[in-house]
């Protein structure tokens, strides 16, 4: 009886631990979708700023070069389809890790109210 408390009680503990670790990677998750989509907003916020100019500069280095504006939009663009898809893939990614999240705090609950009652 001692021992099948015992392997209960390290499986819980064990569910535990995963369920840490996943919301430790929700939380790399959110930061990285954080700053996507921040260079997203500056992405835009570039390309607004094209429209409303003849003259286009962009930054290489630590040294601002005048640049073709129908070119630095096909970059920016470019970039912006980039930035896009790798969020849709963290998006999905994060989906997964919150389903099995859901799925280990369900199974430590059913562990807790088992382990409660005997």
């Amino acid at each position: 009886m001692f021992f099948i408390k015992l392997k209960t009680l390290n499986k819980m503990n064990e569910n535990i631990q995963q369920l840490q670790l996943i919301e430790q990677n929700l939380q790399s998750f959110l930061m990285q979708k954080q700053q996507l989509q921040q260079e997203l907003f500056e992405i835009d916020s570039a390309l607004n700023e094209l429209d409303k100019t003849d003259e286009a500069f962009k930054i290489v280095g630590s040294v601002m070069v005048s640049s073709d504006k129908n070119k630095l939009k096909e970059e920016l663009n470019a970039n912006k389809k980039e930035i896009d898809e790798r969020l849709k893939i963290l998006q999905n990614q994060e989906k997964i890790i919150k389903e099995k999240a859901e799925i280990l705090r369900k199974k430590a609950m059913e562990d807790l109210k088992e382990n409660g009652s005997k």
